[in-house]
């Protein structure tokens, strides 16, 4: 194997000076910079990261803890887009990216001790099934600098998406379109739904429009399913909403099937509206009118603000990003 000593005796320069050639060092001239990294190159000079790891006391790695409560994993469209913008800004900026789980060789551990096990520099903590459970707070109050996306801890740096303008711009576009009577299925407990809900719940009462509780139904995200039974349930109300909201544009799947099934046409019958702006929801007919969220600037706002956090501890101050969406005009609701 290529040593450093190697590329050394090559260029004839001491260790140090390739050391700092390699990294970059302002102290060392462009032409000797080029010089060693051509050696480097023509040796087949391959940096050892548990070397490295021991001399800068960091591993150039990112832990990710993801867990969004469902069997989908990386297929789930919305955080494959995040965690895919945050993995390819962490490597632009020379990090890799590792997937924290609570297993080390069998054993069942922490998610904070199977960071210290993987000597990450720092943790980006993506849709939990509970952000309230023990290991996340484990996490949040442990010593490794830590992001959280669409969750807000009053110590941490959060990057959120803005759920409440969203949720506003959807009830405003309908109301536009001469819809009074709305249903609205939301997910399951989560600052998420809470915002979503509060938002829906005050943009109605500025409109001037009653929302009878029984047309608020929870179902759960990205589950056709639930979202199914909901969608009965609001259908065979005696005076039925005009226009239902769905938690996301994939549970609006079982919302759709449930109106095909009872003789009823979108948007004739009864329009719909989703969230997230996947594209599932621009494919199908009618065209679903939903709110994008910005996958790409949340996964790489957050990227970014770690790794801000890794190299400049002492001036990274926590705070809260908001991330604007915008809307996606279909033809699922009608103009009444």
């Amino acid at each position: 194997m290529v040593s450093i000593k190697d590329v050394a005796a090559k260029c004839g320069v001491s260790v140090a000076t390739v050391s700092k050639a390699l990294n970059d060092h302002s102290d060392i001239s462009g032409a000797t910079k080029e010089l060693v990294h051509h050696a480097a190159q023509e040796l087949g000079y391959r940096p050892n990261s548990v070397a490295r790891a021991l001399k800068t006391n960091r591993t150039f790695s990112l832990g990710v803890v993801y867990d969004d409560g469902s069997s989908l994993g990386l297929s789930h469209e919305y955080f494959s887009g995040v965690l895919d913008a945050f993995k390819q800004t962490a490597e632009a900026n020379g990090y890799d990216v590792t997937f924290i789980n609570r297993n080390i060789g069998g054993h069942l551990t922490s998610y904070l001790e199977h960071c210290h096990y993987r000597g990450v520099d720092g943790i980006c903590v993506v849709c939990t099934a509970n952000y309230r459970d023990e290991q996340i707070s484990e996490l949040i109050n442990g010593d490794i600098p830590l992001v959280t996306i669409d969750y807000s801890f009053h110590n941490r740096t959060s990057i959120i998406s803005d759920n409440v303008g969203g949720m506003e711009s959807l009830v405003r576009y309908v109301y536009e379109k001469g819809h009074r009577k709305l249903g609205f299925i939301h997910g399951e407990d989560t600052d998420v739904t809470e915002n979503r809900l509060a938002s829906f719940y005050k943009t109605c009462y500025a409109l001037g429009i009653d929302v009878p509780e029984e047309n608020v139904l929870e179902a759960k995200y990205h589950d056709p399913r639930s979202t199914a039974e909901c969608t009965q349930a609001l259908l065979s109300r005696k005076d039925r909403p005009t226009c239902i909201f769905f938690p996301d544009d994939f549970s609006y799947i079982g919302g759709i099937n449930v109106i095909k099934e009872a003789g009823l046409k979108t948007p004739e019958d009864i329009s719909c509206v989703g969230y997230d702006g996947i594209y599932l929801s621009q494919v199908l007919v009618p065209k679903l009118t939903t709110f994008k969220q910005d996958t790409v600037t949340l996964g790489s706002r957050a990227a970014k603000c770690l790794i801000d956090a890794v190299e400049h501890p002492k001036t990274c101050i926590p705070e809260r990003i908001l991330v604007k969406g915008y809307m996606l005009e279909g033809q699922s609701v009608q103009q009444l």
